[in-house]
Order: structure tokens, then sequence, then C-alpha cells
């Protein structure tokens, strides 16, 4: 047989999957495919087109994986984990390269001198890849944005949002066709909506918020009941299925929140503008309106397009006023709304939701974006008010469309489902939360839901509340999109969807689209629902990344002042490297790890006790335990704060070993 005839055979009996592809500092490759048991090695020849996270096909050989590890090479990329970058920019002459700034090797980019777009040498730039055509050794880019040094804090935030794969701005096309679409109300569109003027309508939402869009309308029935709409933000009224502006929502999926800025799914054009339910203008929405007895009994409900007219902009606190002193503008309307939705509430925990409490960390920045202080918001009744007539409105939606058959099979549909704990997760903690006296039954689904709200309301207000709160949330599966509808198991409902927030969030635009094809009973199924719902829970995790590394970011920036000083802490997590602490005034995790308390003992994880041991002393650094730290190290490029350890006078562990380590907090 020739040469040629056996590569072609070798080759044709070689098979081809998919994955994501893992790049490692040192140019070897790896690439992850669901179902196979050990990832495919890829050498850095064969790494071909591929940048680190992208999803590609990969050809393996038929001698690979024979008592060897899997090898391969790749043939193709088929999504792009991310198209720009950061980095910096070279040029000589009539040539420019550019570098991204990255621990992962990539090649440079050629960049025309047509499309430096102003950059000069040297000159920290975002760049955008073009094209890397076959016959081009190197990938085509052009430069999107100078970075000017000068702003430190704005060239973090942005050089976050990069890495995790959000562009910083809209194309001009996109903003182009956002800049064509009209606010005025026609009368054809009219015709086809209900109109909702004329009720009392108004927006709850956060004192420095832009976007409205949900909003809440209230009138009194003549049959004694109430007629309550949730209504919200049509954005699929101007946002057009595969058009150039749903191509690019759908591309990054979600808007993502910093501390200082919100990097928007839609161009302000329409986010801040045509969509939001800013008071006193009419707007169009997508409703459901209910009809509610006095006890909370839900006689009636209706889905439609409407339009509104919002009466009054209220803040979170504006309404919390009102709920406390039972006094305002519309007290009336909010204090029965408030009553409401504690029936809601009090209905869902018996129905079997679980009772987690939240608190929000908000930094206050100055005019240049630095951290000057830290405000710890807690959900107080006007939050829950909103809360849970959205969660009503998004199960209604998902109930309504789960009884519709096309074919007798469903309709493919972006539920948002949450799995029931994985056992092996809860039976340390269950062992863990008995070292407090707290039992936990884990016999059925059901009862485990009882027995979290049970620890829940028990631990409330005790030093341990924090640390089972925490333990408990990561005993939980991850929330996702995805048309296999397993109901939401945290919130105690067979059918959820997300409904109400599609100026952030694409899968409510698709819930929109798909709802008004239920309603014209015109259902076109979606066949790339599946890939749609993994796309957009992909983007939500890189959002959710990305919002937590500005967070530390700005702990770090802001502890940077506090460096040698002393404060309390209760410890958040526990690892064989250390356990991490964070502070009780100002919230900011950071790291104390075994090598600086080796001179005290020497520790070991002990893994069902959630706890660093002394082999010597027996010490224990358990999560939840109270400790007193110095602050000693904030990494601002790392986002790390490391913290020591402080023996307090009067403890037995004074006197254990010597420690040289200790300084009394300055007077």
């Amino acid at each position: 047989m020739s040469k040629e005839k056996a590569t072609k055979k070798k080759s044709s009996q070689s098979t081809t999957v998919k994955g994501k592809l893992d790049i490692s500092r040192s140019g070897m490759a790896y690439v992850i495919v669901e179902g196979m048991d050990k990832d495919i090695v890829i050498r850095p020849n064969d790494i071909g087109r591929g940048f680190h996270g992208d999803t590609v096909k990969v050809q393996i050989s038929p001698d690979s994986g024979r008592g060897r590890r899997t090898e391969g090479k790749i043939t193709e990329v088929i999504i792009r984990n991310q198209a720009t970058f950061i980095g910096n920019i070279s040029v000589n002459k009539n040539i420019a390269f550019f570098k991204a700034a990255t621990e992962k090797p990539m090649p440079d980019f050629y960049i025309p001198i047509e499309k430096l777009n102003g950059a000069t040498d040297g000159e920290r730039v975002v760049a955008k890849m073009i094209k890397w055509d076959k016959a081009d050794k190197k990938p085509e880019g052009e430069v999107v944005t100078i970075l000017k040094s000068e702003d430190v804090n704005d060239m973090a935030m942005k050089e976050i949002l990069i890495e995790s794969g959000f562009p910083l701005v809209f194309e001009k096309a996109v903003l182009d066709e956002a800049d064509k679409l009209s606010n005025t109300i026609t009368r054809e569109e009219l015709k086809k909506r209900k109109d909702y003027r004329d009720i009392l309508t108004f927006t709850i939402d956060p004192v420095d918020a832009k976007d409205f869009d949900d909003a809440i309308s209230i009138r009194n029935l003549d049959n004694g009941n109430y007629e309550i709409g949730v209504h919200i933000a049509d954005v699929s009224h101007f946002v057009k299925p595969d058009g150039i502006l749903d191509k690019s929502a759908y591309e990054r999926a979600t808007s993502v929140y910093l501390p200082d800025r919100v990097n928007p799914m839609l161009p302000e054009k329409i986010s801040n503008e045509l969509c939001s339910l800013r008071p006193l203008e009419d707007k169009y929405t997508f409703s459901v309106v209910f009809q509610v007895t006095n006890r909370g009994e839900i006689k009636h409900k209706w889905i439609g397009r409407t339009i509104i007219q919002s009466k009054h902009r209220f803040t979170y606190e504006d309404v919390q006023t009102i709920i406390e002193t039972k006094d305002g503008i519309h007290h009336k309307a909010i204090l029965l709304l408030d009553k409401l939705a504690k029936v809601f509430r009090n209905e869902r925990f018996d129905a079997g939701a679980i009772n987690f409490s939240s608190q929000e960390v908000r930094f206050q920045l100055d005019e240049k974006g630095k951290p000057i202080g830290i405000v710890i918001k807690e959900s107080k009744d006007a939050h829950k008010l909103v809360e849970e007539f959205m969660l009503l409105a998004n199960r209604t939606i998902a109930e309504y469309v789960s009884r519709i058959k096309i074919n007798q099979e469903p309709v493919p549909f972006p539920y948002r489902i949450h799995d029931k704990p994985d056992d092996e997760k809860l039976k340390p903690f269950a062992a863990f939360a008995k070292k407090f006296g707290y039992t936990f039954d884990l016999h059925n689904d059901a009862v485990v839901a009882a027995s979290f709200n049970n620890l829940l309301k028990e631990v409330s207000g005790k030093p341990e509340q924090h640390v089972l709160e925490q333990l408990g949330i990561r005993t939980m599966a991850k929330a996702v999109y995805t048309s296999k509808n397993i109901g939401h198991y945290g919130l105690g409902f067979e059918h959820y969807c997300h409904f109400t927030s599609p100026i952030r969030r694409y899968p409510d635009v698709m819930v929109h689209r798909i709802l008004q094809e239920c309603l014209d009973k015109n259902v076109k199924p979606d066949k790339k629902m599946d890939e749609k719902c993994k796309h957009c829970s992909d983007k939500e995790r890189k959002a959710m990344e990305a919002e937590r590394a500005g967070n530390k970011y700005k702990q770090v920036e802001f502890m940077q002042d506090y460096l040698g000083e002393e404060f309390d802490g209760i410890i958040s997590g526990v690892a064989s490297f250390g356990f991490f602490v964070e502070t009780v005034l100002h919230k900011c995790e950071g790291m104390v790890t075994v090598r600086d308390l080796s001179e005290f003992d020497e520790f070991k994880l002990d893994e069902a006790d959630y706890a660093l041991v002394g082999m010597r002393t027996g010490k224990k650094f358990r999560m939840g335990d109270a400790v007193r730290i110095k602050v000693v190290a904030a990494n601002l490029e790392k986002r790390q704060l490391d913290y020591h350890w402080v023996q307090e006078e009067g403890k037995p562990e004074l006197h254990a070993a010597k420690s040289k380590s200790v300084i009394k907090r300055k007077k």
C-alpha cells in the first residue's frame, strides 16, 4: 500500500468531536468534551486557529488512547469565546501588531495601518479580531478603543469585561439600527393592545436605576376583588428576530453589572429610552393581569400586549417608608400590594420554597470610581413586594406555555430550572449543621426543603447564621435555562421562566416571542432552543464571574487604605492552603495561608468539619468561627487580599507557640 493511501485510510478512521479548548500557560492545550472521562491533549502545533475558551472541533487519530493519552488536532473553531482583547500596540513604519495581555499563549494580531484608529506605538488598547484566513500566518485585527492610563479604575473594569468575553461598545451598525427606531405610538399598534393608561400604575426600582422594565398597576373591581397587572417592557416589539439588534443582544445575552457601571445588553436608545417605563410616558408592554381577592386568592388571569403610562416612579426606599409609616403618595395601593405579597410569600414557603436571605454589598464611589465606603443592603419588604409579583408573573407564563402542545409535543421554551440538591453534598452539610445542634432530615426532597427552612429560621441572628446559610447555598444546584422542564426546586415551582426583565436578559425576549406565538396559535418550534438556552446560561455565568471580579477589585482597592490595621472577621471558607476571612465591618474577603500559620503549628484540612486543624496543638479554624485579622497585603493586579491571623491577649493559644507577627492595633 502506498504511503498516500495509508494516510487517507488512517484519516478516514479518525473521529471528530466537539468540545471546549483550555490552553495552559506552557502552551499545551486540552479539549474538554461532555461525556468523555478524560480531556483530549492538544500539542501546541495542533491548536490551529483556536484561542483559549473557544468551542472547537477536534480530530482524534485512531491509534490515540490505546494505553496512552488521547491526543487530537483542532480542525475548526465553531464558536469564539472571545473576539476582543486588551493589550499593547506595536507600530514600526507601516507595520503594526497587537499583543494581547493574557497569560494564555495566543498569536499577535496583524493590524493594518488604516485600522489603528489613532493608536500609536506602545499604547494600551482594545483590539478585535476581524479575520484569520487559511493563507494567513496571523489573525488580522483592528483597534476598537484606546485605553488612557490615567484612569486606572476605568481600565480595570474594562479589562474584567473583556476577559469575560463582553464587548465594551456596540458596533456602529447596531447603534444606527437602534437610532432608526421610533417612540411614536401608532393607531395601528393600539388596536392590537389593551389600554391601561388610565389605571394607577407605577414602577419600583433602585434609586440609581435608568432602565425600568417592570411596572405594577392596581384598581378596585365592582365585584369587590382587585385587578393587579404586572407590565413588562415590550422589547420584542422593537427587537425583531434575526435582525442586527437581535444578533447583538443574543451574543451578549445579558447586561453585566459592575460596581461603577452597567455594560448593557441593548443600546441605550432601547434600554433607557424606548423600552424604559419612565413616568408619564406612554409605553408598549407585555402584561399578566390578575383578578385577586382580599385574601390573595387568584380568580382570573389574562395575558397579552398592552399600553401603559406609569404615574409615579418609586424607589425601594420610598416604598419601604410607606410600608413602615403607613403614609405617603398612593399608600393605600402600596399597603394592599404589600399585604398580598406576604400572602403569596407564605404560600410559597408552605409549598416547599426555600427562604435563603440575601445581603448585597454596594460600594460608595468618588468621581473617579475609587471606593470610599461600603453599604450593606438587606432585602426588605419593599424588595419582597416586587419580587413576589415578578415571581407570580414568571410562574404564570411558564404554566400557560407548558400546557400548549404542537403535534402532541411540548413547545420548545426557555424554562428556568433548578435541580434538587445532590445527596453527596447534602450529607456533609447535614453532619456539619448537627454539630451546631440543628437536625436535617434527608428522607425526600420536600422534607429537605422543610429542614432548610427550619434551620434558616432557627439560626437567624446567631453567630453561625452566615456560615450555615453560605454552606446551604453551596449545596444547591445552579439554576440554568433549558427546554427540558424539571421545575425550580429552590422556589418550589413546577413551572418557571424569566419573563420580567427583557431589557437585561435575552431569555426573557425569547419568552415574549414564543408567548405571542402561543397567543396567536401560530407556534413555530425553534429547533435551536437547547443551543440558545446553553448559550444564555454560559453568558450568565460569565457575567456573574465578571461581577464577582469587579466587586473583588473594589474590595482590594478599598482595603489598601487599611494596610496594617486589625479587624474582626468570620471564617468564610477553608482549603488545604489556608482559610478565607470576611471582615464583619466591610464584608471584604481575604486569605490567611497555612504558611503564615506555620510558626504556630502545622495545619491540615478536615473536610468533614470544614476546618483546618493544628497537628500538635489541636487548634481549629472552622468555617463560621470569629477571628481577628490584620490586613498585610492588597494586590490589585491579582485582586487578592492577604490577612494575618492575630492572636488575641488572654487567649490560651498565645502561649502555645512563639509568634513574631503579632502587631498591636494602632491607637
